[in-house]
This record gives C-alpha cells, structure tokens and sequence, in this order.
C-alpha cells in the first residue's frame, strides 16, 4: 500500500475507568450492578455482589503490550511457552487507553484517521448479571453516560464509541436508543445470541423487537455484534466446563466446542424474516472472526436450494447486502473474498489488546498474501469501516 494510506479500524478498545459502571449509576440499582471491594488486599469488582472474574485485573493497572499474543493467534508458539509467560512484562495502564485526547494522537502515530470503540470489561457485563435483567439495564445505562462522557460517540469524527444496548426489555431499549441517537451515536452494541428477557430467550427477530428496529432502521445507525459473553456460556456446563468467563483462560474443550453464536444470531436474523421487514438494515460483526461465515453461507444456500418457495430471496444474498465481517488476520482471507466480495470486509486490529496486532496498518500485509488488489485494500483498511459510521436513514 502506499504511504499516504490512512486506516479506519472497525476494533479499537479502552480500558474502562474504575467508576464506568458507577459513576451514572441508579442508587436503587447501586447494590445490584457493579460495585468495588478490597479482597486480600486486592481491589476486586463485585457484579451482583460476587466477585467477576472475567478480567483477572479489571482495574487495569498494569497491562501487557498491544499485540503481544499476536503470534500465538497466528499460531506461532515455538518454545510451547504458556500464555501468561507471552503476556510478557506488565507495565502501567498507557494513558492513551483512557484519555480520548492522548488516544488521538497514538492514532495519528498508527496511521488511523478513525475507529469503532468498544468496551474490554463491558463485552462480559451483560451475561454477568443475566439473572438479574433490570440491574443489567441499568449498568448499560449508567456505562453508556460515562462512554459518552469520557469518549464520546462520534469525538472529532474520529472516535465513536459504540453505546451498549440490550433488548431485555423493549421500552428500556427504545429509549437508550434515542438518547444514544440524540448524542449522534453512529453504531450500537448488542450481545450476541437469543435475548433473555422476562418470558424467557427470544430471538433478536422476533416480531415483538420490531418497533425497535424499525427506529434503527429509520435512523440509519449500523448495528454491532461484537465478541464477548452470550447466553451460550451455558451450554458448556452441559459438557462438565466451568460457566464462568475469564479473558485467555485455555480449556481444551470450551477451545473446541463448535456452538457459534454468532453464526446462529444471523441464522436467526435471516431466517426468522428480519431483514425482508426491514431491508434497509446494516449490521457488523466485529472481533469474531470470519470462519463461520463460509459454513453458515452453505447452510442457506442448502436451505434455498431445498425449498426456494419458502423465502422472498435469496438467504446468501440478503446476508451478504445487510452485513459487514472483521476478519480475524489468521482466518481463510483469500475464501472469505471468493464469497463475500470486498465491500463488506472491515479491518479490525482490536487495539491494543493483547491478541490484536501491533500495528493496524500491518493487516496489509496479510491481505497481499491473500491475493487482495491494492484497490480492494483500500476498501477494507479504509473505506467500508469510514461508510459503516455514517447513518443511512430509511
């Protein structure tokens, strides 16, 4: 690529503030969502009233460098040396991952003219306090007020952080909706997986959310589905594996189980008629990768192969109109364009977690041995990921 490439990363982190979920938070929900206790001389984060383990050090005081697991995701571990050993030296939180201002400027270092912000802790949050859903809504609530805050959902049209939603409850959702909106949110977060509300799981395209996403879809604001906790965390338990998450734990068989959430989730959106109500629909997939998009895509198109009179269109193409993937940089790249063409690929360097790279721009790399046109380079580092965040109002 050439010099002047500036990128636009679908997957840039913070690392929360101690008081992210506290500061906002509802006095009556205080005791219920997330709260900070000293615990042998540790400060450890309560998340209805247990101790959360999903980050082994959620206040993020010392931290291994971006991209340091990079060449293990690659599936570079020579010398077999554990994950913690490749962590490497921790060193104190880098003021860039939690000061927009500094953060700008490490941008400008990387070569990233703009970036999708997602939360670290928060991506666990939700399924957290899945047995207590008003305290979840509420902890979203309070988050999304200290993200737009302290980072700010479209900072210099460069930073846009991405507000946390949850379809638990519709009219709670409606109105996070429109207060994100207000503030000129120019994406929205969603767990992945079947919604848990107060009558049980539902799917995220059952009739009863449409007055939601009929707003979203008036709107123009693209929708994310981002790595994290869901509510298959339970199905492992099913197989003897422990249902608590906690960040680079390596279990064989939790490695190995084939359940894949988000495949499912747009399974569901496609299937279950979401996206012929509403066509007009852009959704992203960020930091899961692009594997399962080839088996889902020979799913559908058994399925329309099968029993064509069943759907409007095509399953294949409505998903491919309406979804935009962040490959992971070890994933089938050269496959992924033969099915998905380059309009709808997104760089996501996930920085500066660990398993991220060490520089964004070095997914270029990756891309020319995948046989990609510098043209269609540019479509992914920098074009698509720039369209995705301005609204298309429908």
């Amino acid at each position: 690529m050439t010099e002047e490439l500036k990128a636009f990363d679908a997957d840039n982190h913070y690392y929360e503030a101690l008081d992210a979920f506290t500061r906002y938070i509802e006095p009556e929900f205080a005791k219920r969502a997330m709260q900070w206790a000293e615990v042998n001389g540790r400060q450890m984060l309560l998340v209805g009233g247990k101790i959360n383990r999903f980050i082994p050090n959620p206040t993020f005081d010392r931290l291994s460098a971006p991209g340091s697991l990079e060449q293990y995701f690659r599936g570079n571990n020579p010398r077999g040396e554990s994950v913690k050993d490749l962590f490497g030296d921790l060193v104190p939180c880098d003021p860039a991952y939690r000061d927009r201002e500094i953060r700008l400027k490490t941008m400008d270092s990387l070569g990233i003219s703009g970036a999708l912000f997602f939360p670290t802790l928060g991506v666990g949050m939700e399924q957290a306090l899945k047995d207590d859903l008003p305290a979840a809504r509420a902890a979203f609530r309070a988050f999304n007020k200290w993200l737009d805050e302290d980072w700010g959902f479209a900072y210099e049209e460069r930073i846009f952080g991405v507000p946390y939603l949850t379809l638990s409850d519709l009219d709670n959702a409606l109105e996070q909706l429109e207060w994100c909106l207000e503030r000129d949110a120019r994406a929205v977060l969603l767990q992945t997986g079947p919604v848990s509300t107060a009558e049980g799981f539902k799917s995220p395209a059952d009739p009863r959310f449409d007055p939601f996403w009929a707003r979203v879809q008036e709107s123009g604001v693209a929708v994310v589905f981002h790595g994290g906790g869901n509510a298959y965390m339970d199905l492992i338990t099913m197989w003897g594996e422990s249902a608590e998450m906690e960040a680079h734990r390596f279990e064989p068989l939790r490695s190995a189980l084939s359940f894949d959430p988000v495949a499912d989730t747009f399974a569901a959106l496609v299937l279950h008629g979401l996206l012929h109500r509403f066509p007009h629909l852009r959704f992203a997939a960020i930091e899961t990768g692009a594997d399962w998009v080839a088996p889902l895509l020979k799913r559908l198109g058994k399925m329309y192969s099968q029993t064509p009179m069943a759907f409007p269109e095509d399953p294949r193409e409505v998903f491919k109109r309406n979804v935009w993937v962040s490959p992971f940089y070890e994933n089938d790249l050269a496959g992924l364009r033969d099915i998905m063409g380059c309009d709808h690929l997104l760089l996501g360097s996930d920085w500066p977690h660990t398993e991220g790279l060490v520089d964004p721009l070095s997914f270029t790399v990756d891309l020319t041995e995948a046989g990609y046109t510098e043209a269609e380079q540019r479509l992914i580092m920098h074009d698509n990921g720039t369209k995705l965040v301005q609204r298309q109002p429908h």
